[in-house]
């Protein structure tokens, strides 16, 4: 006997099975890793009401001026945030900004600079079930524009180029370091492939923002340096101040 459905359990049926219905989502949804961040988000809008909780992931909508946003712990890794970016997509939201954490791969860049993902080498284990090798992920133009017009006004330096994401966190060795900075990447994190693939899939307009916590190059490690903090202030700052910009045009 064969399977009766062709996909065992669907965006749809997640947002089933949370209780999520048509237009209990905003136009855009900001998307953090960390339950901390996605508080610290939360605080700028008004009116905030939870969407769900499910498991250690929780999804909240409010107004941030008069613009209906959702915003979650979408996941640190590649596996939930693709259960999440399933979720997100599949209820009606136009507009994705993944706000973020990284690792840099270029002795130049500090703990605390922001990185603007314009393109993605995919190294985990998601996205294979997804698309085949040859796909190019990659963020909305127009969103990444906007991140970057955005940044300047704010008067924030940022970097944009290549992300290398990865599932393996303890297997960044030298050999695979060099091998994907050879294809352009400038950091490393472990969500952007997932979201921004789903998301092309979608129709979903999408882009991936990401304040550096450590340093693959030099060794450094910065996730309780003042300047990761200041940096994580800057990203929601330019996630928000962009949302208001892409809703508005």
């Amino acid at each position: 006997m064969q399977m009766k459905k062709d996909v065992h359990l669907s965006g749809k049926d997640l947002l089933g099975m949370v209780q999520v219905g048509p237009g209990d989502f905003g136009e855009c949804a900001v998307i953090a890793g960390t339950s901390e961040r996605r508080d610290a988000i939360l605080k700028n809008l008004k009116n905030v009401i939870k969407n769900f909780s499910f498991m250690e992931y929780s999804f909240s909508t409010g107004y941030l001026d008069d613009i209906k946003v959702t915003v979650g712990n979408g996941g640190r890794f590649s596996a939930d945030s693709a259960i999440t970016s399933e979720v997100i997509c599949s209820g009606g939201v136009k507009y994705v900004i993944r706000a973020g954490s990284c690792g840099a791969m270029d002795e130049k860049i500090q703990v605390g600079d922001i990185i603007l993902v314009d393109g993605v080498i995919r190294g985990e284990g998601v996205t294979p079930y997804y698309v085949k090798d040859d796909f190019k992920t990659v963020p909305d133009n127009n969103v990444l524009a906007q991140l970057q017009k955005t940044a300047k006004q704010l008067g924030v330096t940022t970097h944009t180029g290549p992300v290398w994401t990865t599932d393996a966190l303890l297997r960044e060795t030298r050999e695979i370091v060099e091998a994907k900075r050879k294809q352009g990447a400038i950091a490393v994190d472990m969500v952007s492939s997932a979201l921004l693939t789903i998301a092309q899939l979608n129709n979903v307009k999408a882009g991936s923002i990401l304040v550096v916590s450590d340093n693959l190059i030099t060794g450094e490690m910065g996730f309780i340096n003042p300047k990761y903090y200041d940096g994580e202030n800057q990203i929601i700052k330019i996630a928000l101040e962009t949302v208001k910009a892409l809703v508005k045009k």
